[in-house]
């Protein structure tokens, strides 16, 4: 399977700024030989201003441009609000869903987040479904709340591939990433229950929530990618963790003969 490598650049930048991250990161990508090959998938999320120019960008590359957030409708008299209709119809083929701010800070329940990735689906657009427990406590509890997030979001929605994002609430902003052994187990139960449904082929897990460099070389066969913030800022950092992915996907393709 492709090892995922996700961005999102949230609020962070400008208009300007973020059309220069954009270019740098699609060049870097696009020359990649793991991205070259399809090893490595490779998936940016701008601020809304900048997914058309984005796409224009990362046109005849392999590097996916995707949108911070769906409208739990479809298309009508909502104002503010961005569908996915239109969005798949400029060609975003990416959405990310569920962020643990979108909860927090706009109130965003299990019920708004099933509606957004079942309208996502819909529209043949990959959710990036963010689950996380909120409390730091053991894994056991680790996967007991993102399973319930899971269900609650899935178990309706219509077939087609998901990208589960596991982001610990309380990893989120921090120095460091959850604990490796934590990751992994939450995790591993996570693709071990998407593999159980044939509703859900070709889905992948991923860890974000202070994601950086090193990290996905440490985690190994246990998760299918990463899915940076604020380290990715940095071009560097990115195409660290591009060669990592690479790595990881030679050692997969390896095992499996």
């Amino acid at each position: 399977m492709t090892v995922l490598v996700g961005v999102s650049l949230k609020m962070y930048f400008g208009h300007r700024e973020a059309l220069d991250w954009i270019r740098r990161a699609v060049g870097l990508a696009a020359a990649h030989a793991g991205v070259r090959s399809g090893d490595v998938g490779v998936f940016l999320i701008p601020g809304y201003l900048a997914v058309l120019p984005a796409l224009e960008v990362a046109a005849g590359t392999a590097v996916l441009i995707g949108a911070q957030d769906v409208a739990a409708t479809e298309p009508g008299p909502f104002t503010g609000e961005v569908s996915a209709a239109e969005l798949a119809e400029v060609g975003v083929r990416v959405a990310e869903i569920g962020h643990a701010e979108r909860r927090r800070l706009f109130a965003e329940d299990d019920a708004v987040v099933a509606a957004k990735t079942a309208v996502a689906l819909k529209h043949r657009i990959t959710p990036v479904l963010c689950v996380g427990e909120t409390a730091r406590g053991d894994a056991e509890a680790a996967i007991a709340a993102t399973r319930a997030q899971v269900r609650a979001t899935l178990d309706a929605a219509p077939r087609g591939r998901v990208v589960l994002a596991y982001e610990p609430v309380w990893a989120i902003g921090a120095a460091e990433p959850a604990p490796d052994a934590h990751i992994r187990a939450v995790c591993a139960a996570l693709r071990a229950d998407l593999a159980a449904d044939p509703a859900r082929a070709g889905s992948a897990v991923i860890y974000g929530g202070s994601a950086g460099p090193g990290l996905l070389t440490r985690l190994g066969d246990d998760v299918d990618g990463l899915f940076l913030g604020r380290f990715a800022h940095d071009p560097a950092a990115l195409t660290a963790v591009l060669d990592e992915a690479a790595a990881l996907a030679t050692t997969r393709k390896a095992a499996a003969g």
